[in-house]
């Protein structure tokens, strides 16, 4: 009997390659979440930094100009923590949107393994059925030359 062969292989490949293709993907987008989150970390160090350095010490005379000077420095410094904080949930949204696609392309693969499965386990069967029947036949035959011939 012939051997087994899925007739959907190549579909099962491009479903396969897919897969990996959004596993890359999404190991692309956490490695960039990571950046962005190690990005916000800088900037919130920044704004830490920012409100020490411009704290007027106990006793010292500091002027208009050089106040507002200090609230624009930690204003910029917290809109650049803003700004990573935002970038930030964008690329949370991007990592989401990996993992859903990953989901999907996995759970097509896994559909056709299932069927690949399913047709291998048919077709083994098939094999032994057509097996047992010729082993059957082969068993009459012997069986009708022995009676053949102590008949004769």
């Amino acid at each position: 009997m012939r051997r087994f062969r899925f007739q959907l292989e190549s579909v099962r490949t491009l479903r396969e390659q897919s897969q990996k293709q959004a596993e890359q993907e999404l190991a692309r987008e956490l490695a960039l979440r990571e950046q962005r989150a190690a990005e916000l970390t800088a900037a919130e160090r920044r704004v830490a930094s920012a409100r020490e350095a411009v704290a007027a010490q106990p006793g010292q005379c500091v002027d208009g100009t050089d106040l507002a000077a200090r609230q624009a420095y930690i204003e910029r410094t917290e809109r650049e923590q803003a700004g990573a904080r935002a970038v930030l949930a964008q690329q949370d949204g991007q990592v989401a949107a990996g993992r859903k696609r990953l989901e999907a392309a996995a759970r097509d693969r896994e559909i056709l393994e299932r069927l690949k499965e399913r047709r291998r386990v048919e077709h083994a069967r098939e094999v032994a059925r057509s097996e047992e029947a010729t082993l059957s036949e082969i068993a009459i035959i012997a069986h009708q030359r022995r009676d053949n011939e102590v008949a004769a």
